[in-house]
């Protein structure tokens, strides 16, 4: 059982914002810890109805007299500072803590704390991880950035000493955690927003390698030249996987694909066959992850046997790769894909299945992402046959850029494709549904909204 001595100061506890991904997964480890739990939300969702239904005391809509009587305030990082239950908790002397350092808080209830880290693939591989814990009957507690049809929600609460989380490196709110182990998957250009050059987004990792304790464990891709650099910021113990590099204490050979694009291939410890792995979600970038699964959980004990078993169940997190349902006879696919690296490895888990011509829906994350990396996107969104792009899903931010989803579907000309610029979502099914046919593979891609039209595609 997890020592929440740390915490127990706090009788009371408000969370405004209650509904997110992360809240929500707080909150039901709070409820089942004892704590009185409530939150406010600005609207209805399934999280919320979740935590509802588990009695915990949801008010939707952002109120003054919401926080009146809490030992302290939880808030999200996309709360704004003039939210009225956040000033009137101040008014009243009663703590405020953001959502990370919140989290980081329950981190040290914890013996051992699993965080996995990394531009692309942390949900997938903090899935999978969780599902070889719960294989091995470890009973961890978990929380991870998407719904996982297995735990059937985004979070787990055990009554182990472990907590498997996915670690997010914008604004550096990782750097809140206490973790014993660390996976880290790679380190790519993102979140310019906020880091401004790459030098900043290693340095960020740099400092979270250093959270690690002497006796605890880094996990990181052999096949990622600044990965493999941190080795030298920690005393902690250290393992490398890899692909390409086979210079690494974990790595895949013999890599066959079945025609749904998943991967069976051979895993090596230090040149000695450690294991044959099948995979039920598709793609290379999926070998990849597994393997640095692989080598965290071989040194947490946990048998190949159950490594196998558990990476064999595992179909993926809604929005990864996840199959909506079928229109025209064409599979319809949903993935949250919203960097060019991570468009380019869900392009090529698509290539390795079966079908007669692709179609993407690519709604852009951010203005300044889009800006940043527009060119990088172009050239990746050439990989599909069909290309429509909707409007810019704008998230945090207001469009001080100067750039809109036309200029994405004009620099994609310029490289001799066509694309085609539908803002409405309604029109852009309504095209779909009268040129997809039966063979075809369709793909909505994006952080935002874009989710919503593989469901009025199929439904």
């Amino acid at each position: 059982m997890p020592n929440i001595d740390k915490i127990k100061k706090y009788k009371r506890i408000h969370m405004i914002g209650i509904g997110g991904v992360s809240m929500s997964g707080i909150a039901e480890i709070l409820h089942n810890w004892g704590f009185e739990v409530t939150g406010s939300n600005n609207s209805t969702n399934e999280n919320v109805v979740k935590l509802l239904d588990a009695g915990i005391e949801v008010k939707i809509g952002h109120n003054a007299e919401n926080v009146v009587g809490s030992d302290i305030v939880v808030y999200t990082a996309a709360i704004s500072k003039d939210n009225p239950e956040l000033v009137h908790a101040q008014e009243l002397g009663i703590q405020t803590i953001e959502r990370a350092n919140f989290l980081g808080e329950l981190t040290r209830c914890f013996e051992n704390t699993v965080t996995i880290a990394g531009t692309h693939g942390k949900t997938t591989t903090t899935s999978m991880v969780a599902l070889c814990f719960l294989e091995a009957l470890k009973d961890p507690s978990v929380q991870v950035g998407a719904i996982l049809p297995d735990i059937n929600g985004n979070y787990l609460v055990g009554n182990s000493e472990y907590f498997i989380i996915e670690a997010c490196e914008y604004v550096e709110s990782f750097l809140k955690f206490s973790p014993k182990s660390e996976i880290i998957l790679n380190i790519d250009n993102d979140h310019l927003d906020y880091f401004k050059n790459f030098e900043n987004i290693k340095n960020a990792f740099i400092k979270y390698v250093k959270l690690l304790p002497n006796d605890g464990l880094l996990v990181v891709n052999g096949d990622d030249s600044n990965c493999l650099d941190l080795l030298h910021f920690t005393n902690a113990k250290s393992l490398t996987y890899g692909i390409s590099n086979k210079n690494t204490d974990f790595f895949a050979v013999n890599i066959a694909f079945d025609e749904n694009g998943c991967a069976e291939f051979d895993v090596y410890n230090k040149n000695v066959l450690f294991g044959r792995f099948k995979l039920s979600v598709p793609g290379m970038h999926n070998v990849l992850n597994s393997l640095g699964c692989i080598a965290l959980c071989s040194e947490y004990g946990i048998s190949v046997e159950n490594i196998k078993s558990a990476l064999l169940k595992f179909k993926g997190a809604c929005r990864r790769f996840e199959l909506k349902g079928v229109v025209n006879g064409a599979n319809v696919y949903d993935d949250y894909g919203h960097h060019p690296t991570e468009i380019l490895a869900t392009a090529k888990a698509l290539m390795a299945k079966k079908f007669n011509r692709s179609w993407v829906v690519f709604q852009p994350h951010t203005y300044s992402r889009t800006k940043n990396l527009l060119l990088d996107f172009a050239q990746v969104l050439l990989n599909f046959d069909n290309v429509i792009i909707v409007d810019i899903y704008a998230a945090r931010e207001s469009n001080k850029y100067g750039i809109t989803s036309k200029d994405l579907v004009d620099k994609i000309r310029e490289f001799g494709k066509d694309a085609l610029y539908i803002p409405d979502f309604d029109e852009c099914v309504s095209y779909l549904k009268s040129h997809v046919e039966a063979g075809d593979i369709v793909l909505t891609l994006g952080a935002g909204t874009v989710t919503e039209i593989g469901d009025m595609l199929t439904k």
